[in-house]
């Protein structure tokens, strides 16, 4: 898969995507990532790229051109249009299912805005997907970006060293992750629970699921209309219900 980032700090994006499994995924080969500078875009000796914006306000606006032409100059270089995604508080938020979705397209682009955003018009030009990582605002794109470059190459063949890795994690099945513990085996006064010493492979699996259910029921009960769940599965959750 190859993602690429259009941003005005590639430095800062690839700093980060050098590094851990994600650094090494690239180095490999897993994924390709790179980070494009929209400023190597732009037509004046001064590599502007924003402008006020029209009926006042604060801030700055980024300029449609530089953006389009860096967009325009990537489609050329594959030989297709990849898919555009716009970071943006305004977009849907994003879900595991979407990265899932994602991780198995073959090219994507993602926009970073900064300053007050982007103009509307190449918005409407590019008709890019818009996504959001939360009901917050930060100071430019590039980290909801990081984001959603790791998300969704953490899914690809080879980044990671075993399906099992995401399979049980928070989210991917609907679920939050069960508890996890490493040595030593009693810490502070806190010991780890006796069915995770015992060695019987089938005891730590329905644990470790009824554990999984029961913080998703605590937390985020929401998630559990998507899961996929078995009869034992409701049985345990009616019992929490009469706790």
């Amino acid at each position: 898969m190859r993602i690429d980032i259009l941003t005005l700090f590639p430095d800062m994006c690839n700093s980060v995507l050098s590094e851990s499994i994600i650094g090494r995924a690239r180095k490999s080969g897993s994924v390709e990532i790179n980070c494009i500078d929209i400023r190597d875009y732009t037509l004046d000796k001064h590599r502007c790229v924003d402008d006020k914006p029209y009926g006042g306000g604060m801030g700055m606006v980024m300029a449609p051109q530089p953006i389009y032409d860096c967009f325009s100059s990537l489609c050329n270089e594959i030989g297709k249009k990849p898919h555009l995604i716009y970071m943006t508080p305004q977009g849907k938020t994003l879900t595991q299912d979407r990265v899932k979705e994602l991780s198995r397209l073959e090219n994507i682009a993602i926009l970073c805005g900064h300053y007050e955003g982007i103009d509307e018009r190449v918005i409407e030009e590019l008709q890019p997907e818009e996504i959001s990582i939360g009901d917050y605002v930060l100071t430019g794109g590039e980290l909801p970006a990081l984001i959603l470059a790791d998300s969704v190459s953490r899914m690809l063949p080879g980044v990671l060293s075993d399906d099992e890795c995401f399979e049980n994690e928070s989210h991917y099945n609907s679920l939050l992750e069960y508890p996890q513990y490493t040595h030593p085996s009693s810490w502070n006064g806190r010991d780890v629970p006796n069915v995770l010493l015992s060695g019987h492979h089938a005891n730590v699996e329905k644990w470790r699921r009824e554990k999984s259910l029961e913080r998703t029921f605590y937390r985020r009960p929401d998630l559990l209309e998507g899961a996929d769940l078995s009869k034992q599965d409701l049985d345990f959750i009616s019992s929490l219900k009469t706790d």
